[in-house]
């Protein structure tokens, strides 16, 4: 029978989908067959899995951790959201519909058949399978027809590891505080927790394990310090761009303005990995830096209420200022589609609004249509005559007279706009930044001899590292058991 475990965290961001990752990589480098799987996910970040469906970028990183061709299988329920409440729901690796939030907790148990028919696929031919919550098992006001935490953990006979941040304080108090309010049927299903990010001498938490060991009589199986190598891997959940702060002066800054409903954002992180470029994230409220030399907007999962907020920030007078200043420009996907000079959505697929002046910096105009674009592709950047590799995701097709000066080939078809001075492009590519050979020929155009990172190689061995750390701190009996 196929091991498996589950990790659920005491709250949000504390850390479970690197922890997953890097028990992944662990037990592939110890020669087992081992799989991702998170039955629902709620984030914009997604990637095209290797049989053609959006899964949560997570789970593509886990899958690439894991050493296995990464499936919608892992991510069976995907939920995109769109506003304050309604999310996009994808349903194993396709758009299913759309629903607010008390219409989707209705809907949650017709979810589980697929849930369950997925995770049965994941198993068939697994030695292990990591399996990561969602949010918190001590959100009891959700219980009722969960999928992503206990719901599934009982259903599928999954036992359960917590694992508590003790970097935001309240480690002790969180842990067994869940404790206290699960109830009996979710109690049986954990087997002991993690304390993850730790700073400092271990030693120090020793009364800490041994009073959570007080009340709640549950083990610990380790104590995870704070993780560095983790910095190099693609963040999933947008709270992380509200801990980044403006960096300090290198020879390129690129201003990234984040859109409250900013999509697929690692597509930043290979920029962020070059020594030589200061990635400044733009929180609402702030203007543009004006000593950028790039600005790059990001992708959206909602261009025009983006493109709203965009204006109120006032962004649209400083990124006119920055092109007049010789400032260039590039936007991603739906950042691509606000460049231009209107967006419109006859058929309300994004909300109420049905047309918006785009920012008027490339001569083309989008339409939004209810075929949804999802693949993985080769492409060639026309403009620096170098290979590319990336995925699409998105809605709308995007015509005008600056689309005859596309800067990009995907799958030896033109693909974007740009601006006749070249200072302004747009293209639907992800992972654009991901070329190495693209992102030296960029910093060279602005003078800067860049581009000796290889992103791909950085992200495989910081993988290996964490897998490294995990061993080390582990509890050796768990991990011995769990990989047996």
């Amino acid at each position: 029978m196929t091991r498996t475990i589950m990790l659920q965290g005491t709250g949000s961001d504390v850390g479970k989908s690197v922890l997953v990752a890097g028990l992944c990589r662990l037990a592939s480098n110890r020669g087992l067959k081992v799989r991702p799987f998170k039955p629902q996910n709620m984030s914009n970040n997604a990637a095209v899995s290797d049989d053609g469906g959006e899964i949560g970028r997570a789970q593509w990183l886990q899958s690439l951790a894991a050493r296995v061709p990464s499936s919608v299988h892992m991510n069976p329920v995907l939920l995109k959201p769109q506003s304050d409440v309604g999310s996009q729901i994808v349903l194993q690796g396709k758009v299913a519909g759309q629903a607010k939030g008390r219409e989707y907790q209705a809907l949650k148990p017709k979810l589980l058949g697929a849930v369950m028919e997925s995770f049965e696929l994941v198993c068939a031919g697994a030695d292990l399978v990591v399996v990561e919550g969602a949010g918190s098992p001590a959100e009891i006001n959700l219980r009722a027809g969960d999928i992503a935490n206990m719901g599934f953990a009982t259903r599928a006979g999954v036992p359960v590891v917590l694992v508590g941040d003790i970097d935001r304080g309240g480690v002790i108090a969180s842990l067994v505080g869940t404790h206290a309010i699960l109830p009996e049927e979710d109690r049986r299903m954990v087997t002991g927790y993690l304390i993850n990010k730790f700073r400092g001498d271990v030693s120090l938490f020793d009364d800490g394990v041994a009073a959570i060991g007080r009340f709640t009589g549950w083990a610990c199986f380790g104590v995870v310090p704070w993780l560095k190598s983790a910095g190099r891997l693609p963040a999933e959940d947008s709270v992380v761009l509200e801990k980044l702060a403006r960096g300090s002066g290198k020879a390129l800054k690129v201003a990234v303005p984040v859109l409250s409903r900013i999509a697929n954002f690692d597509d930043l992180d290979p920029l962020a990995a070059e020594p030589e470029v200061d990635l400044v994230f733009v929180r609402p409220g702030m203007p543009l830096p004006a000593d950028a030399g790039l600005v790059v907007i990001p992708g959206s999962k909602s261009t025009i209420a983006d493109l709203k907020d965009f204006r109120a920030e006032g962004w649209d007078r400083d990124i006119e200022w920055h092109v007049r200043r010789g400032g260039r420009v590039i936007g991603l996907c739906g950042g691509y589609q606000m460049l231009g000079s209107r967006v419109t959505d006859p058929l309300g697929i994004e909300g109420s609004e049905r047309e918006i002046a785009g920012l008027g910096l490339l001569a083309v105009e989008t339409e939004m249509a209810p075929e949804k674009t999802v693949r993985n592709s080769r492409a060639w950047s026309l403009q620096h005559d170098v290979a590319l590799e990336g995925y699409e995701i998105h809605l709308g097709r995007t015509t005008g007279p600056d689309c005859d000066r596309a800067p990009v080939l995907i799958d030896s078809r033109p693909d974007g706009a740009m601006s006749a001075d070249g200072k302004v492009m747009g293209t639907y590519l992800h992972g654009l930044f991901g070329s190495d050979a693209y992102r030296a020929a960029l910093l060279q155009s602005f003078g800067i001899e860049g581009g000796g990172v290889n992103y791909r190689q950085s992200v495989d061995t910081a993988l290996d590292d964490i897998a490294g750390e995990l061993e080390a701190v582990l509890d050796r009996n768990w991990l011995d058991r769990l990989f047996g």
